[in-house]
């Protein structure tokens, strides 16, 4: 088993790396594979609603996004960790998420999500709570832990003095590792995921 993490940050290697790198040491512990997936300092567009990625990926032609899909379809689990700015996520992997989702959606969906966020001081619960309505649209199970999963930082390495925060990743990349293992397991039972309804759309106009 595998899970991916996308470091949301133009730094390789800044305090976001460092909380999924604690997180990644835990999961190699449980024996699960991870990678990180650096999403890179170039221009990341936003998504305009173009819904050519229905039939061909994402039609824009910086190849971060299309790259991300293809990897998501061979991971079973995901970690999306972002610095903060201005209490909400970076704008890149907001851009890039949204275009994830809409153009590879079925790559992501009944996989367990937790979301990271790093800041020298405030704005992290309101962060998390963006990345993981991605989660919840999506048939995601969002991975339970001990405390908001956050760290905090300003210069890159200053998290990992964090103890608490790393602390904190440790236990998400356990409550990650049990719950990959259970929905092996329930697999292995003949115990697949739930049907999913659709159809139905409704727009409060009408």
């Amino acid at each position: 088993m595998k899970v991916l993490m996308l470091n949301g940050s133009p730094k390789a290697d800044g305090n976001t790396n460092r909380a999924l790198t604690e997180i990644g040491e835990q999961l190699k512990k449980e024996s699960i594979d991870y990678e990180i997936f650096q999403i890179g300092g170039q221009a990341i567009r936003d998504c305009i609603g173009c819904g050519q990625c229905t039939e061909k990926g994402c039609v824009f032609d910086d190849d971060v996004t299309n790259a991300f899909i293809a990897k998501a379809q061979e991971a079973d689990g995901f970690i999306f960790g972002t610095p903060v700015y201005y209490a909400h996520p970076s704008g890149r992997i907001q851009s890039l998420l949204d275009r994830a989702f809409y153009a590879g959606g079925t790559a992501f969906a009944f996989k367990p999500g937790a979301a990271v966020a790093v800041a020298r001081r405030a704005g992290t619960t309101a962060s998390v709570d963006v990345l993981e309505k991605y989660f919840g649209i999506n048939n995601m199970p969002t991975v339970p832990c001990t405390y908001w999963n956050v760290a905090h930082g300003r210069v890159p390495g200053e998290a990992g003095q964090d103890l608490e925060g790393m602390q904190t990743m440790r236990n998400l990349a356990r409550n990650m590792a049990w719950m990959l293992k259970c929905i092996e397991a329930g697999r292995k039972a003949g115990i697949d995921h739930p049907e999913v309804e659709k159809g139905a759309r409704t727009n409060f106009i009408r």
